[in-house]
């Protein structure tokens, strides 16, 4: 069985430009609903995302830990055990505790923007095009961090939610208006 309807269809048999938009619509609106609710109240989906991040964590490390337990003769066998077990130690624990869990996504978070901020500069002082945008870019990325660390540990208790809330709101919006112009026979998340 299909979900896509009779009259979704072209006399060839492909999906027409617009099969499938609400269901875009709806994905897009409940993603939306949720960046919303997870905005308002960082603390609860600091702990959303924390305890995501651990279940990720697990079920990687398990699926590596079996390639690397069941691939006879591969070099890169004892490396995929390794992670494994990382993996679903750092998932594990990420879940048990997910005060550190908090911590630890800030203070990641935190590097990455302070790594990222100096490559954009480097970038930026390297190349003519977009040369103060990139700058600017660093710049600020820089700042954001240091904000970051200089509200520790609020920011822990906070940060990982407002990312998970940006994230999804913003996907959520990107979603609905993919979804009004593929109604209209776009394709669907077309960049066009």
């Amino acid at each position: 069985m299909t979900d896509v309807r009779s009259e979704d269809v072209t006399a060839g048999g492909t999906p027409r430009a617009g099969a499938g938009w609400a269901w875009i619509l709806a994905y897009g609106v409940i993603s939306t609903v949720l960046g919303l609710f997870a905005f308002f109240t960082p603390f609860s989906a600091t702990f959303a995302a924390v305890l995501t991040v651990g279940v990720m964590l697990v079920v990687t490390g398990v699926f590596s830990l079996v390639a690397g337990v069941f691939t006879k003769g591969h070099h890169h066998r004892l490396y995929s055990i390794v992670l494994g077990v990382l993996s679903i130690v750092a998932g594990l624990l990420t879940i048990f505790r997910p005060v550190s869990g908090a911590v630890s996504l800030t203070l990641l978070i935190a590097a990455w923007l302070v790594v990222r901020g100096v490559m954009e500069i480097v970038w930026g002082v390297r190349h003519r095009h977009h040369r103060a945008a990139m700058i600017l870019l660093g710049v600020l990325n820089i700042i954001i961090a240091v904000f970051i660390l200089a509200t520790f540990p609020l920011s822990a208790a906070t940060l990982p939610g407002y990312v998970l809330g940006l994230t999804l709101l913003f996907g959520g919006v990107t979603a609905i208006a993919s979804a009004l112009a593929h109604k209209k026979g776009a394709p669907a998340f077309s960049l066009s």
